[in-house]
Parts: C-alpha cells; sequence; structure tokens
C-alpha cells in the first residue's frame, strides 16, 4: 500500500445553489454562475421537495406513483428555473440535483466542505416578507458548514411595485371579438 491510499478523496470545491423558480432564486442562480466561472469550481443547482403536507401526512397514506409524478415536476421546475435565469454557460461544470428533502438541511448536507460555497436568495426585502417567507434562508444560513453567500432579489421600479398591486382578475379578462361573438 502506497502512501496516496490512504489519503482522503480529493473533490472539487462546488458553489451550491438552492433554485425555487423565484426572482431572488434566479438572481442567486446568475451569482452562483458567475462564482463557479471564476473560482473554477462545480456548480451545484438544487431543488429540494417534499409532498404536499409535508413526509408525516405522505406515510400515513404514501402512494410511490404520485411521488414518482411529484418527483418528475421537480425536476421539470429546476430546469425552468435555470432556462428562465438565462441558462448555464458551457464552460461551468454543473451537477444538477432534485433531492425530496427539507430545503434547509438538503443545501447544508451539500455544501458540507470548508472549500464549497453556498448561495440563496435574499428574498424580499420587506419585513413581513422575510417573517413569513424567509424560514429556509435563515435556517440554512444559520447553520452551514460553508461560507454563505445571500443575493439580493432584483429591484423593481416603484412606479411599477405600485401599478402591480392595483391589478385584479379582470385585467386578464379577454375582451371579446368585435363581430359580438
Amino acid at each position: 500500500m502506497n502512501e496516496t491510499d490512504l489519503s482522503p478523496a480529493v473533490r472539487p470545491a462546488r458553489v451550491v445553489v438552492g433554485v425555487t423558480g423565484s426572482a431572488s432564486s434566479a438572481a442567486a442562480l446568475r451569482r452562483a454562475v458567475f462564482e463557479a466561472r471564476h473560482t473554477n469550481s462545480v456548480l451545484v443547482p438544487v431543488l429540494a421537495w417534499e409532498p404536499p403536507g409535508g413526509e408525516t401526512v405522505y406515510r400515513m397514506a404514501p402512494e410511490p406513483r404520485l411521488a414518482a409524478l411529484w418527483a418528475l415536476r421537480a425536476e421539470e421546475r429546476l430546469n425552468a428555473a435555470i432556462t428562465a435565469s438565462g441558462g448555464i454557460p458551457d464552460d461551468v461544470a454543473v451537477e444538477r440535483i432534485v433531492v425530496r428533502a427539507p430545503a434547509a438541511f438538503a443545501l447544508n448536507a451539500l455544501a458540507d466542505q470548508a472549500g464549497d460555497l453556498l448561495v440563496l436568495g435574499a428574498g424580499s426585502r420587506g419585513r413581513l416578507a422575510r417573517f413569513l417567507h424567509g424560514h429556509v434562508r435563515r435556517c440554512a444560513a444559520a447553520t452551514a458548514h460553508a461560507p454563505v453567500l445571500l443575493v439580493a432579489p432584483p429591484a423593481s421600479p416603484r412606479k411599477l411595485r405600485k401599478e402591480l398591486r392595483r391589478i385584479t382578475p379582470e385585467d386578464f379578462v379577454r375582451p371579446g371579438r368585435p363581430d359580438g361573438d
């Protein structure tokens, strides 16, 4: 046995990014691509999912066909989110992961070494939105083993935000054709 057999397996540094499909997640994915390219690391976009109602509810009435369908939908959401954010350049090594687990747990389990970087979307800047939707981000950042980079969502102009708040369902109704049909 030689000396190299005793050394632990060396894996390249990774940039692990949580992907949900939100604007904040898309900004985090774009930044993760930049970081992976800049550091010559492997990009690991992760979409974690759980059955509707959680694992406890699923265990009470398991349905493998539904679980397979949910896993397929999660894979489609990951691919759609990557495409919507501009895609991943060919010169970046990528390892796409769809995992059935709580998101914060899965992200921290994947970004488990000192050379890794965990990139997360910082979410909305409002207090109420952070309180209601920031659980995964707070939990992942608090228990991370690797450095965490929080990426702010893209800003939208104030006038546009005011207009979007006034939209009603009737704004999406197609008007009738001119001939009365």
